[in-house]
């Protein structure tokens, strides 16, 4: 491998860096050929035309072109690109920027960071456009359904030490959410699992062994059938909370992955996930300073029906 770092070999387009793929150690012939079988998704005919566009280089800045040979190690940036990229009728507040963060409050369904389907209609593509910030990098993970608060750093050197927060667990972050009501599960309450990917889409599940996942849970309010609740993940595993939840047979309103898969239709927002990042507080490794921010969401009030 020539390069470790992030090479300036495409500039940014439109809010989007270049993706990256790295030939491995193993292979010949031509590096088109292992392009159309890395990522089958984009034909041979298109990648033809990308490189004919210049929009095919190595980590050295040099042209890809249908000829050049396969080379084991090399990285080869690329536009990522979709055919038809959905409408999202929705964008983020922003509620903080400084020097070295800016804090968004970001609506259901709108997606952090490129992926799938969707490009510009991202949080962090939409926010390099709008505050000019081609740096700018989600410091921590929050899903496409949920809304609230999402971290960002602003510039490239500051990213480690505010990861680390998360990372090291140094960042209370409290979360709200709507779930039916059960008077016989008592609150408030630690829940400790051990999570692992279940080989089904995305989703998590819960399986026997040394808990690596911990929430602590809070009943807020409840009518008849539901409840709001205040949420604190301890850990920080994928889904945690929505998994969490269901395995007490609290699955969130509006949850189209737990207990049981059902998406809405392609441009159906009708159903927000009932799942709100409420508030985060931290020590600021750059600045020292004691940082506090809240979302300007709700949930709105509990549901009257089961």
């Amino acid at each position: 491998m020539y390069n470790t770092h992030d090479p300036q070999v495409l500039p940014l387009r439109a809010g989007v860096k270049p993706s990256c793929v790295v030939l491995p150690s193993q292979g010949s012939g031509l590096t088109l050929d292992y392009l159309c079988q890395r990522l089958p998704a984009v034909d041979r005919a298109d990648w033809v035309r990308r490189m004919a566009r210049g929009e095919v280089v190595d980590e050295l800045g040099r042209p890809v072109t249908p000829d050049t040979p396969f080379l084991r190690g090399l990285r080869v940036y690329y536009y990522r690109e979709v055919e038809q990229e959905p409408p999202m009728p929705f964008r983020a507040q922003v509620l903080h920027q400084d020097e070295h963060l800016v804090v968004a409050d970001k609506p259901h369904f709108l997606p952090v960071t490129p992926s799938g389907r969707y490009i510009q209609h991202t949080l962090l593509v939409q926010l390099k456009n709008q505050l000019g910030l081609p740096d700018l990098s989600p410091i921590h993970r929050i899903d496409r359904d949920t809304a609230g608060l999402v971290l960002l750093s602003v510039q490239r050197h500051d990213r480690g030490a505010y990861q680390a927060l998360f990372r090291e667990r140094h960042v209370r972050k409290v979360y709200e959410a709507i779930a039916p009501y059960r008077p016989e599960i008592t609150f408030p309450r630690t829940h400790s699992s051990r999570m692992e990917p279940s080989g089904n889409f995305i989703r998590m599940h819960e399986v026997p062994g040394t808990p690596n996942s911990h929430t602590q849970m809070k009943l807020l309010e409840h009518n008849q059938h539901w409840a709001r609740y205040r949420l604190r993940p301890i850990s920080g595993k994928r889904h945690q909370l929505r998994v969490h939840m269901a395995a007490l047979g609290l699955g969130l309103q509006g949850d189209a992955l737990y207990p049981e898969v059902n998406d809405a239709p392609e441009g159906d927002f009708s159903r927000p996930l009932q799942l709100l990042a409420q508030h985060l507080s931290f020590t600021d490794p750059i600045t020292g300073q004691e940082r506090h921010f809240s979302s300007q969401r709700t949930l709105g009030p509990l549901p009257e029906l089961a």
